[in-house]
């Protein structure tokens, strides 16, 4: 598939050089690696037909041939123009950074320049011997008075076949000194290659070079290495945000359903995934009730899988601008798909879309939707999208059908069994110093006894009765004890209580349309379908109640 697309992009700019186009433009930051194609194009005759010197020109140093020898001292726009509308020879000219001629930026365009480029026009196509002008530049601008008489050619970053073949070359080339030790399988090359995808020729071999002075080896941990080079990629887009997390799937409780179809998908992306047949998965869209865990999750995917995770902040996407809304929205795709493979996080992606029916806003947000659904259906990069919505109802139903997500997921208040794995890993996590632990521990039936008494607690209100109960500890001075969580289970009024009717509306959305998080074995205390939640009367200590709900979301197994 690389080579192939090598192929494409030597054919499609041969092709362009044969039918006599005069002008070519190339957007890119990689000078070498451009010119490199241009060079192998220009002397294959299967290709090009007719081979032609290649000449390159730069303010600095005029006009110079492949060796860097200068062939005219021209350094001026116009002389060079002039030099190049006089040359009697087959030559292709690649003309560097020449767009800061063409203005934008800031800057006026020169027009005596853009002048001069349309008067040769016609003395280029009918020159005897073929010429050919390409501008490359790290910017795309084009003048109104040139729109029509440049092509633009797209010549994207280096494909994982030229990554893994410098990260190659740095192997053999450090072997022979003996100084770096190298613990990889061919699996590992893979995966850093992959990671690099996305960054310069000269960004992976940097990136892969600080990895190795840092410890003096590689191996496959330093993929995080390659991460913290994709971050800069990322800042200064200043749209998405590059998520680091340490937060591991152990780390979340519960949701074991989702875990499982999750661990499933891990390396999909690589090519041993290819010998099955299997596309990369497209994303998964978690609604449910808030606070138990679905961005907690999201974060805990990057470790997972050792891919970057990139949020997305739909409010820096809208703009004041006209028209700059879209142009984000573009940048933050092209951004994205550029450093794949990689995760898409958007949180709350209700609110992003929330104008799409009102129309308030001249229909930007129509339009910016319309974007977003064309990539979600057509991407073919290995970009994983992990969106959370609380108020699924707000969606757009052309957001949830088939094609656009893999699946829907749907998190519930936590079961007796998620409850118990929930407060283990919080308690577990925080208390750590022997002079705070005491002679508390944390047995099983302590922790039957907490799930019990939290009953209609989501996960995150759970982590904070432990929070709470670490307080009472602490402004004593004290170790910690039972009573100290279980007064501030007493002391949490949950979500179950205080958004009861929304909790049940939800459910009845997701019973049909989503998948749950909890597997089948976790479901057994509901057999029933009950939940247990407690209730507050004026005047009244707290009470429970048996309040009967349907669980939300089909119980399907991974």
């Amino acid at each position: 598939m690389e080579k192939e697309y090598q192929a494409r992009t030597k054919k499609f700019i041969s092709n362009l050089l044969k039918a006599r186009f005069p002008y070519l433009y190339i957007q890119t930051w990689e000078e070498d690696r451009i010119l490199s194609l241009i060079r192998s194009v220009s002397s294959n005759v299967e290709l090009i037909k007719t081979p032609r010197e290649v000449l390159t020109w730069k303010m600095t140093t005029g006009i110079t041939n492949g060796q860097g020898h200068i062939k005219e001292d021209c350094k001026a726009p116009l002389k060079a123009l002039e030099y190049i509308e006089k040359y009697d020879k087959p030559c292709i000219f690649v003309l560097h950074d020449f767009h800061i001629y063409f203005g934008g930026q800031g800057r006026l365009p020169d027009f005596q320049v853009i002048r001069k480029l349309r008067d040769m026009l016609f003395l280029i196509k009918q020159s005897v011997n073929p010429i050919n002008i390409i501008f490359t530049s790290p910017f795309l601008i084009l003048p109104d008075d040139l729109q029509k008489d440049i092509t633009i050619v797209d010549f994207d970053l280096p494909t994982y076949k030229e990554i893994i073949d410098v990260l190659e070359e740095m192997i053999t080339v450090n072997q022979q000194t003996g100084r770096i030790q190298f613990s990889l399988t061919s699996e590992d090359k893979e995966r850093l290659a992959k990671a690099a995808l996305g960054l310069t020729l000269s960004e992976a071999e940097n990136a892969f070079a600080r990895a190795m002075v840092e410890d003096g080896q590689l191996n496959i941990d330093d993929v995080d290495v390659i991460l913290e080079e994709k971050e800069q990629i990322i800042k200064k887009t200043g749209i998405l945000e590059f998520v680091r997390s340490e937060l591991r799937m152990e780390d979340v409780g519960g949701l074991e359903n989702l875990k499982r179809w999750l661990a499933k998908r891990n390396k999909s992306w690589l090519d041993s995934a290819r010998k099955y047949g299997l596309p990369t998965p497209k994303g998964v869209l978690i609604t449910g009730v808030p606070g138990c865990g679905k961005s907690l999750i999201s974060k805990s995917i990057s470790s997972m899988w050792q891919l970057p995770l990139l949020r997305l902040d739909m409010g820096k996407i809208f703009s004041g601008i006209v028209g700059s809304s879209e142009e984000n929205m573009r940048k933050a795709i092209k951004t994205v798909e550029a450093i794949s493979p990689s995760i898409l996080w958007i949180d709350e992606i209700e609110k992003g879309f929330s104008g799409i029916t009102n129309g308030g806003d001249s229909g930007t947000s129509s339009r910016i939707f319309g974007q977003f659904l064309t990539w979600m259906q057509e991407k073919t990069s290995p970009v994983f999208v992990i969106a959370t919505a609380n108020n699924i109802s707000s969606l757009p139903p052309e957001l949830m059908r088939k094609g656009r997500f893999d699946e829907i997921f749907f998190a519930d208040l936590p079961t007796k069994r998620e409850r118990k794995e929930i407060l283990k890993v919080h308690i577990s996590k925080r208390l750590t110093d022997p002079d705070v632990i005491g002679n508390f521990q944390l047995t099983d039936d302590i922790l039957e006894n907490l799930a019990d008494r939290c009953e209609g607690f989501v996960g995150a209100e759970i982590e904070q009765l432990v929070i709470d109960a670490l307080f009472e500890a602490y402004a004593e001075n004290r170790c910690i004890y039972l009573q100290d969580f279980e007064r501030a289970i007493t002391n949490t009024v949950p979500l179950s209580i205080t958004q009861a009717e929304q909790i049940r509306a939800i459910r009845e959305w997701a019973n049909v349309r989503a998948v749950s998080v909890t597997p089948q074995e976790d479901l057994e205390d509901y057999k029933q379908d009950k939940v247990v939640v407690t209730s507050i009367s004026e005047g009244s200590d707290k009470k429970d109640d048996d309040v009967r709900y349907r669980r939300g979301g089909r119980t399907i197994d991974f």
